[in-house]
Order: C-alpha cells, then sequence, then structure tokens
C-alpha cells in the first residue's frame, strides 16, 4: 500500500492537472492513481482532492492575510495548493497532528516547487496550525 506521502504527492499532481490542464477532478484523479490503486489509498488521495476544491475558497480566505507582502494571485501555483490542501488538512482533519501535516506539505514544495517555498509554506501553515488551536 501506499504511503500518505505518495497519496499527498498524488493529491497534488492531480489538483496541479485541474487547475492548470484544466482537467475534470475523477479524470485527473483517475490519471494520477490508477484504477487498479488499493481502495483505502484512492479514497484518501479522492477525498484530499476533492475536500481541497471544495474548501479552496475558504483556505485562502484563512492563510492569505498570514501572507506578508504577497498576493494568493503572485504565489507559484504548486505554493498555493500546497497551502490550500494543508490548511484543508489542518482545519477539517483534527485526528492528524498539525506537525505531520506541515511536514508534508513542506516535503512537497521541496520537491516540486521554488528553492524558498518550504521555508514560506511551513511558515504559513504553522501560522494557520496556531489560528485553528485557538478556535
Amino acid at each position: 500500500m501506499p504511503s500518505r506521502r505518495q497519496g499527498r504527492e498524488q493529491a497534488l499532481q492531480a489538483l496541479y492537472s485541474i487547475v492548470v490542464g484544466h482537467r475534470e477532478p475523477g479524470e485527473a484523479l483517475n490519471e494520477v492513481v490508477g484504477e487498479g490503486a488499493d481502495t483505502d489509498h484512492r479514497t484518501f488521495v479522492r477525498d484530499l482532492v476533492f475536500g481541497t476544491l471544495e474548501h479552496a475558497s475558504e483556505a485562502d480566505l484563512v492563510f492569505a492575510p498570514l501572507l506578508e507582502g504577497w498576493t494568493i494571485e503572485r504565489l507559484p501555483t504548486i505554493d498555493r495548493l500546497l497551502l490550500e490542501m494543508g490548511t484543508f488538512e489542518l482545519r477539517n482533519r483534527p485526528e492528524l497532528p498539525a506537525a505531520v501535516v506541515i511536514n508534508e506539505a513542506v516535503e512537497l514544495a521541496k520537491k516540486f516547487s521554488t528553492e524558498e517555498s518550504n521555508r514560506f509554506v511551513n511558515g504559513v501553515l504553522n501560522a494557520v496550525a496556531k489560528e485553528a488551536s485557538r478556535s
């Protein structure tokens, strides 16, 4: 069975395909995960993709004030998707430790985005986690 990190990576790839490639979510999910994937893994990736898409506007409102000198429109697409996905998990999956969610997003930023992105994603998601813990 693939790891949760692989699932998050596949979710990010599907989200990128949806946003940049204008693909249908189900089509992008099938392309990235494959039809023969383990049911639990496929469910994890699907829930992450569809949850992130469903809550993207809400996530943007949460982290936009924390960007310090940046606007959402100026963010690299991968960074924005990682912040939306991380914010979705932090706010809607309380069973997951915040440190795990943040670390996974940071590792994906290191792999798929700019040299500075991992520190940026880490800082913003840490602030989101602090805000969520106050609510």
